[in-house]
């Protein structure tokens, strides 16, 4: 089985967002209440979190 890949968000400038990154920043252009929710992810405990969970549900995500 292939893995699949991770969630890639590019910003015009080239910039590049992996993972659950990605998954924030786009939350962060949403705006609004999604900006603050996406802007939580900058917290470091919140931002290692995040991202330990996203690589167990991406190392799943054929299962689900």
């Amino acid at each position: 089985m292939v893995d699949a890949p991770a969630l890639v968000a590019t910003e015009p400038n080239g910039r590049r967002f992996v993972g659950a990154a990605a998954v924030n920043r786009v939350l962060r252009d949403l705006g609004g209440l999604w900006r603050l929710l996406g802007s939580l992810y900058l917290l470091p405990p919140i931002g290692w979190l995040e991202d330990c969970y996203y690589a167990r549900v991406s190392r799943r995500r054929a299962w689900w």
